[in-house]
């Protein structure tokens, strides 16, 4: 049985019983789309249909909880600290993207 975690449009987290496995899916029948000719994306950071830098921060920020609580489980200490340090890091760029969204 595997947990699933979701963190986003289309984004999973799966932790395995026997070590960590992270699985991104996105759009079912993967592979390089083409672009239609003629048409131009919008000069904006989001990209469409496969999650966006917001999405990217969420699933970071709870990749890293999930991890963390295995590193606080097998008592490793300084592993724990980065991965807290990693989840405050995602908090505080999602906050950001959030106050310049707002302006």
């Amino acid at each position: 049985m595997r947990p699933r975690v979701a963190a986003g449009k289309g984004v999973s987290l799966y932790i395995y019983g026997v070590g960590i496995g992270l699985g991104l899916l996105s759009s079912i029948g993967g592979g390089r789309k083409r672009k239609p000719p003629g048409r131009r994306r919008p000069a904006s950071d989001e990209t469409g249909g496969e999650g966006g830098p917001d999405d990217a921060l969420v699933l970071i920020a709870v990749a890293a909880s999930e991890l963390a609580k295995l590193a606080q489980h097998h008592k490793f200490e300084v592993l724990d600290h980065l991965l807290a340090m990693t989840r405050l890091e995602a908090d505080q760029q999602l906050r950001a993207r959030s106050r310049r969204k707002l302006s």
